[in-house]
């Protein structure tokens, strides 16, 4: 698909292309040898990860070995902290309710988990990762927010069909900085599944990485995706699909799209 030319300049950078990088390490000689270090050890990891499911699982157990909250994308604790606020402020926004049943789909360390835990009735979270080691610093979150009377289930995966969980029985559900990391197929299994979870009035918001240029990939971590393209693959399992341009005013850098089984309002 031709590039939207009157999108924003950030919006049509192609952030894998030499011309790019170089440029970037001219404005910030800083990052090199670490975006140097990242990209060698990615390299290695790719050799012996070649499934994506895999190599990610890796590359997550390498940085929560540092920092558990820098893994889920936060360089400091008080960002941590704002990052998980603003996801819990957008669905308290949006209609969240005690009495939701709320799937988190990469739910990380829990930097929004905990809140949503919190808030909601006991038994009605449930958080899934493809990282086991990413849940044992979520369950220390858990024991740190004293929230183990809720009862949230915390549940490893290593796809996302979502098999193992049962039809027609959430009200929400969420997914920050999940597609930002994953591939196309990855995504289409992810909308080809969601919609027998998800109860006939709920919805599914999800994150993800927005270019309105060519669409590619940084390493084979980050992956940058046109919204039309994820709006159509959505149409396509039989989902409404809608960008939701009221979370582009938030502080963070990435769009977020919203599908549901039944029509979405259009304001």
């Amino acid at each position: 698909m031709p590039a939207d030319t009157k999108a924003p300049k950030k919006l049509r950078n192609n952030r894998a292309a030499l011309t790019h990088k170089t440029g970037y390490a001219l404005r910030h000689p800083s990052r090199v040898i670490p975006y140097l270090r990242r990209a060698g050890r990615d390299a290695w990891l790719r050799l012996r990860h070649p499934d994506h499911v895999g190599y990610y699982r890796a590359v997550m157990a390498s940085d929560t070995r540092r920092n558990p909250e820098a893994a889920v994308g936060s360089r400091t604790h008080d960002r941590w902290l704002a990052l998980g606020q603003m996801q819990f402020d957008y669905l308290i926004e949006h209609g969240l309710r005690p009495e939701h049943r709320m799937l988190d789909i990469g739910c990380g360390n829990l930097r929004g988990g905990w809140r949503f835990i919190d808030y909601l009735g006991t038994g009605n979270y449930y958080g899934i990762d493809i990282s086991p080691d990413i849940l044992m610093a979520a369950k220390k979150t858990l024991s740190e927010r004293r929230l183990q009377d809720k009862l949230p289930h915390l549940t490893i995966t290593g796809d996302l069909t979502l098999d193992f969980l049962p039809e027609d029985h959430f009200d929400v559900i969420h997914a920050h900085s999940v597609f930002s990391h994953s591939p196309l197929q990855v995504i289409d299994q992810c909308l080809a599944h969601v919609g027998r979870v998800l109860s006939e009035s709920g919805f599914f918001d999800f994150t993800f990485d927005r270019t309105e240029g060519t669409e590619h990939l940084v390493l084979r971590e980050d992956f940058y995706y046109r919204t039309d393209t994820l709006l159509a693959l959505a149409r396509q399992h039989g989902l409404h699909a809608k960008f939701m341009q009221d979370w582009e005013e938030r502080p963070h850098g990435q769009s977020k799209i919203r599908v549901s089984r039944s029509p979405l309002p259009t304001a």
